[in-house]
């Protein structure tokens, strides 16, 4: 990854670098008949000259170019190739022309009558012209694509690429974006060195040559500057080139390259899915993936490409929308996603773009209606917001994973793509005969196969007592629509490595990171103690996919073969809350404070998580494990909140009994009904939401004790701190430095002693919890804590007295039924989904 420091004009003082002397008159030459091919460093390190085309073209090509040992370019002289014919020219007026076989200018550095006496290229693959004093043009105040080490990039310059360009904002952010309108792509300084989008004095960026990260210097921040990204060979030795390149396809790379080598290894990007690059398919082009590369095709039959040789280039339809014979149409395209950003998003302004709330139907009826409109696209991740894409670039994306539905408008009728391993021809009025010969040839293929295969699994498996698990998964009928996708295990095998990195373990089994063909990292959860028969495992698994919302993490996909049964998840970047709130021998810290605003949105987004769980899904689902270890943080620190309905998977009676009577949850967390055997409703979540939002606040575990808590936990002692007034006290003593909204601070601290409260029934719900929050519903004051264990069950005194005993009719009060004649537990409302107590990720 990258990261970005301000620059110190001190740094390049430190270091002085060789270089030869170039003299004006000098000429290079494309052809490799002259003997003078290029211009050296002194140690050969960098070169500046012509270099053919890779793949090589027919005529050859060239490229004017300085590049690094082994023939990879960091510079090019205006960005185009020239034939076998050209010349580059170190002219005595001090100007640098390149010119074309033809004689025409290609490329000038429009330094004549200045002075320019020399030309000399650094050991640092700088190419300077000089005077008799001073630099008065160099590549690295002149970049085209890529930034080495040592070069000082500032905020105003561009790397350019064909429609894609890279930037340095004044506020210390990096952006891409294409053709200078929509930046889809932006990233900047970490949560340590916050400026809230105000100017630096003169920020530039540098990649660090040793330790591999992008940094953003400027006299504002701290001397070690602020680091956004590492490349995953940081720190890593040997005489290795990293080099930062805006490619061609608008992703944004580090590569390494051992010196003579000639190959590039990437070492880091900036947009790890390839096809959410804005315009990479060209207008009306939709990306997706053959299994590992990016490949672009049109919508449907009813466009073509532009270009047969590029399909990047994009589409175009066959008949024009106002040509159409008869009505426009739509057409539907299934886990499809138009590309949407600013200013074509719900920031936009005035008529550039719309969005609104809607069904599928309505979203897809508002395009079709609006003659303004090109496409919509309707998401399916909670949110439930309809975008209609305008006049403009339409560029898509598609993927069994993505939460989204498009529709594009055609003229009737609609011709689907066909199947991509069918190599049919195609003309105005249909197919030709030879691609129906190809396609009765592949399904008799294919069906010879299948009648084959079915022949030897019979006689082969028929007898075996595994035949009946693993011959279900053929037997069952496919899950309903909206079901999330179904993995092969070997292919999730593969994809972990062979289970080999491990983020986590929990009750329900182990979390590992893996990377799907298409380049999506994803945690793959490996299920443990499942019983359940695959029809029944999928039933429930797609209830869990159903449960759509931002702060959720979403669940992508799932494999059940014999008794393997795992679920995919999308992969949170950033981990789970607790690494980021406390301190730990095995965590200190360092750079991971969360400032206040993103405190405060992550314990809002959480809410919103619960309450939507409890409130706005068709069956309420109670978490039963609300902690910071469960609560993941994205790449730009959005709350998700994970692990919720995995209990409802343990198939058993004997282990469904235990898991809906037996303390599940965690340490510090627990509401009091659990220990009194009391039934679980959604107040157990809001309790443990409570303690959750105080450790957000004071970033101290509310169970921890010390001598500045005077022995007692720590939420007891913040109890005593909030009738004083002391709301100061509480806060978190590593945000001192910043600025910190107290009226948020207060609003957060009542709700928290709200949540706790011992009796369920005083506790507010979820929905109110967000309400008061926001600021929206007014906060009393809330009633006394009860001093002492917070986990004390309901109704036992200090003294001792037992607990409230636990009965088939108390949890029959909590929405539970059907209870065998011994009293336990048979069948579990659906009104109430249980989760487990590992992380996702």
């Amino acid at each position: 990854m990258i990261s970005f420091l301000p620059f110190l004009s001190f740094f390049c003082l430190l270091l002085r670098y060789s270089s030869a002397t170039i003299t004006p008159g000098s000429v290079l030459y494309a052809s490799s008949d002259n003997t003078n091919e290029s211009w050296s460093s002194d140690n050969q390190t960098f070169s500046f000259g012509f270099i053919p085309l890779s793949p090589q073209t027919s005529p050859p090509s060239f490229l004017a170019a300085v590049y690094y040992s082994g023939g990879i370019p960091i510079w090019t002289a205006g960005n185009f190739p020239v034939d076998s014919g050209a010349s580059l020219h170190f002219l005595p007026t001090g100007t640098l022309r390149l010119l074309n076989g033809s004689g025409d200018t290609v490329w000038d550095s429009n330094t004549q009558n200045r002075g320019v006496s020399s030309a000399s290229l650094e050991e640092t693959g700088n190419l300077v012209l000089k005077n008799e004093t001073a630099t008065v043009w160099s590549t690295f105040d002149n970049p085209s694509d890529t930034i080495v080490p040592t070069q000082n990039f500032k905020a105003g310059q561009v790397l350019q690429s064909g429609f894609y360009s890279f930037t340095l904002l004044e506020f210390g952010n990096i952006t891409l974006r294409w053709n200078n309108s929509i930046t889809y792509w932006s990233k900047g300084l970490n949560s340590s060195f916050s400026n809230d989008n105000t100017s630096l004095v003169s920020p530039s960026l540098e990649l660090q040559p040793i330790i591999g990260t992008l940094s953003v210097f400027d006299p504002t921040l701290p001397t070690s500057g602020a680091i956004i990204v590492y490349s995953n060979d940081y720190a890593d030795g040997g005489d290795v080139l990293r080099f930062m390149k805006l490619d061609d396809d608008g992703n944004l790379r580090i590569y390494s390259s051992e010196r003579g080598s000639g190959i590039q290894i990437v070492r880091w990007s900036a947009v790890e899915d390839q096809c959410r690059v804005f315009g990479y398919c060209g207008d009306n082009g939709i990306c997706s993936y053959n299994s590992t590369s990016p490949v672009c095709d049109c919508p449907s039959r009813n466009f073509e490409l532009i270009d047969p040789n590029d399909s990047r280039k994009g589409c175009k339809r066959k008949v024009e929308i106002e040509n159409c014979q008869g009505n426009v149409i739509m057409l539907d395209l299934e886990h499809t996603l138009l590309l949407t950003y600013p200013p074509q998003s719900i920031f936009a302004a005035g008529t550039e773009s719309e969005v609104f709330f809607a069904s599928v139907s309505s979203c897809r009826l508002t395009c079709l209606q609006d003659s303004g409109c090109e496409g919509s696209t309707l998401l399916s991740d909670g949110s439930g917001q309809c975008y209609l894409k305008r006049p403009g670039l339409v560029t898509g994306y598609t993927n069994p994973a993505l939460p989204s539905t498009s529709h594009v408008k055609v003229c009737p009728p609609v011709i689907p793509n066909p199947l991509p391993t069918l190599q049919v021809s195609e003309e105005s009025d249909g197919w030709k005969v030879d691609g129906w010969i190809l396609g009765v040839e592949a399904l008799a293929i294919i069906i010879g196969m299948c009648i084959l295969e079915i022949g030897l699994w019979f006689c082969f498996y028929r007898k075996s007592s595994k035949f009946g698990g693993l011959s279900a998964q053929y037997a069952l009928l496919e899950y309903a629509s909206g079901a999330p996708v179904q993995f092969r295990y070997k292919d999730l095998r593969g994809a972990t490595k062979g289970f080999n990195e491990k983020l986590g373990t929990g009750g329900f089994g182990s979390v590992y990171k893996g990377v799907l063909g298409n380049g999506m990292i994803v945690a793959v959860k490996q299920l443990e103690g499942i019983e359940q028969g695959e029809k029944q495992f999928r039933m429930e698994v797609a209830t869990i996919s159903s449960t759509h919302h931002l702060n959720l993490v979403r669940l992508i996909g799932f494999c059940t073969e014999g008794r393997h049964r795992l679920l995919v998840y999308e992969f949170m970047k950033n981990g789970s809350l607790d690494q980021f709130l406390f301190i730990t021998n095995n965590n200190n810290q360092m750079g991971k404070l969360l400032n206040w605003e993103q405190r405060f949105n992550i314990a809002l987004g959480t809410a919103k998580a619960i309450a939507y769980l409890h409130e706005e899904c068709r069956d309420c689902i109670v978490h039963c494990d609300i902690k910071p270890e469960n609560i993941l943080l994205d790449e730009n620190y959005s709350a998700k909140v994970s692990d919720f309905g995995l209990a409802k998977l343990i198939n058993s009676k004997e282990q469904r009994y235990k898991t809906l009577t037996s303390i599940r949850g965690t340490r510090g967390y627990l509401a009091p009904e659990w220990i009194a055997n009391l039934p679980i409703t959604s107040n157990s979540d809001i309790y443990s939401y409570g303690m959750v939002l105080l450790e957000i606040v004071s970033g101290t575990r509310n169970f921890d004790m010390s001598a500045e808590t005077n022995m007692i936990r720590f939420s007891v002692w913040a109890y005593e701190e909030f009738v004083k007034g002391n709301f100061t006290g509480i806060i978190d003593r590593r945000l001192a430095e910043q600025e910190i909204d107290m009226e948020q601070v207060k609003r957060m601290i009542q709700v928290s002693f709200w949540c706790i409260q011992e009796q369920p029934t005083i506790r507010p719900r979820m929905g109110k919890v967000v309400q008061m929050l926001e600021g929206v519903a007014e906060i009393d004051k809330p009633p006394a804590l009860t001093v002492g264990n917070p986990e004390r069950p309901i109704g036992v005194s200090h003294r001792g007295s037992g607990p409230v005993s636990t009965s088939p009719s108390s949890f029959r009060a909590a929405g539970f039924s059907n209870f065998t004649s011994d009293g336990n537990l048979e069948k579990a409302s659906a009104s109430l989904i249980f989760s487990g107590n590992n992380s996702i990720a």
